[in-house]
């Protein structure tokens, strides 16, 4: 019943992407749902964007080992993401009218800063995008016995089929039926492992008072860790074409804006329920920490629940990566085909554009299969994601939003000044806090570099007046 389950559920999916790509008519339907996504899909698709392979298995895993404060990062920092997109963000962004992040970083900073921009927000995807397959294979191999290579290649197939014709109406449309199926599965499978709910005030009463510790200490080490792990993603994440893509869909800025903020809320919410299911794991089942711990969670459903809550669970869990991994796919490679392709193509129509970016669709989805077939976990190739959009795209996309007097300049050393301290610090010497000195690095080049071009277009000025 199981695998007949899961092979319905990818034929219904393959089937939604055919529909879907009867709605696109043009590179914008394509790329942002002709922008007239209404509030309740909105929701859905903003949420769906984010719970994926690391929220289900690896903060669950993170919680059942190390308590409240392993999972600072995932839960805490995503949702605080989305919420800030919406407070902060989404009207200003929504209102520029734009295709991609690429360009907005070409209206404020020039075509130079695109390219730098571009570049660096195609490569903060391949891991991610590598991890939400990695993660399908797992879940095809525990529920059918094939290899998890095999499953990777086939779950990845399917994803980039709807993908690759329906877009972002094809993203929206799944996303929204994967969103109540990753609700009503995990709803499902904490009923039955906390027997009827029941359990759960006891089971969570049973951990000391220190596995819910949340806030830091008055330790400045362990103030900073804190910090680093709450906006690696909370802040990291902002300058990302996916949750761009989220913003722009919307059918106003009014719905960009509430639609990203409840996002943000009803993910904290969702998202406690793996880690409530991986203390029952705790307490009931600890034998299960001493496994891999991508395979905790899968394996406690697997073994102690009905048929019926595996089917829910694992196509609750299949929905959950799925809805990521196309988010993720589309997002670099409207990119690639906006950013950096298009111009290489004079008086290109719309229509060509359309399949320049379902070419990139296949060329990211290809890369980043290699990342999945690489060996590397789940954990380890989403770790520095967001990280560098953080270190390097964060800094200029609030400035070119909220400060005047923007540079070309600016933004470009920000960014690989950055980009170069955090990935020296993190790679050369493995150092914790390589996070944010590569933040500040950026922000303090941005702002020396700005006030250097303030001072020479001034020195400038009062020469020219001299002489005249």
């Amino acid at each position: 019943m199981l695998l007949l389950s899961i092979v319905l559920y990818i034929l219904l999916t393959l089937a939604i992407g055919v529909y879907a790509s009867t709605f696109v008519k043009n590179s914008k339907d394509y790329l942002l749902a002709g922008r007239n996504l209404p509030f309740f899909m909105a929701t859905f698709v903003a949420f769906a964007t984010w719970f994926g392979a690391e929220t289900v298995l690896g903060a669950s895993s993170q919680m059942a080992k190390e308590g409240l404060w392993g999972v600072i990062e995932d839960p805490f920092g995503a949702a605080l993401c989305l919420i800030l997109v919406g407070l902060f963000f989404a009207k200003p962004l929504y209102r520029l009218n734009l295709l991609t992040f690429g360009d907005f970083y070409r209206r404020f900073y020039g075509r130079k800063a695109e390219i730098v921009a571009s570049l660096l927000l195609i490569a903060s995807y391949f891991g991610w995008i590598g991890a939400q397959m990695l993660a399908i294979g797992l879940i095809l191999s525990i529920t059918t016995g094939i290899s998890i290579k095999l499953g990777t290649v086939i779950g990845s197939l399917v994803v980039v089929f709807y993908t690759f014709l329906g877009g972002m109406w094809a993203v929206s449309l799944t996303d929204f039926i994967q969103t109540i199926m990753i609700i009503v599965g995990l709803l499902f499978a904490l009923y039955e492992v906390s027997q009827g709910f029941s359990q759960i005030p006891q089971v969570l009463a049973s951990q000391q008072p220190e596995f819910y510790k949340f806030f830091p200490s008055l330790n400045p080490h362990e103030f900073l860790l804190f910090i680093t792990a709450l906006i690696t993603i909370g802040l990291g994440s902002i300058p990302q074409q996916d949750v761009f893509q989220r913003v722009m869909s919307s059918r106003s800025e009014r719905v960009a804006v509430y639609s990203s903020i409840t996002a943000g809320f009803m993910y904290l919410t969702i998202a406690f329920i793996p880690l409530i299911l991986a203390i029952f794991a705790r307490v009931n089942y600890p034998e299960l920490l001493k496994l891999d711990a991508q395979l905790m969670l899968p394996t406690l459903i697997m073994e102690h629940t009905s048929t019926l809550t595996k089917v829910l669970f694992f196509g609750a869990l299949l929905s959950a990566i799925m809805s990521t991994s196309s988010s993720a796919i589309l997002a670099p490679s409207a990119i690639l085909s906006e950013n950096l392709l298009r111009p290489m193509f004079k008086n290109l129509s719309d229509r060509g554009f359309l399949w320049l970016t379902r070419f990139s669709v296949i060329l990211i989805s290809f890369i980043s299969l290699l990342f999945a077939l690489s060996g590397e976990s789940i954990f380890h190739l989403v770790g520095d994601s967001s990280a560098l959009s953080l270190v390097s795209l964060f800094v200029p996309l609030v400035a070119g939003l909220y400060f005047k007097g923007s540079n070309q300049h600016s933004a470009i050393f920000s960014m690989a000044s950055g980009f170069f301290v955090w990935a020296v610090l993190n790679y050369g010497f493995e150092y914790e806090f390589s996070l944010l000195a590569g933040l500040f690095t950026s922000l303090f080049a941005y702002l020396l570099t700005s006030l250097l071009s303030s001072v020479l277009s001034k020195a400038q000025g009062v020469g020219k007046h001299n002489v005249d």
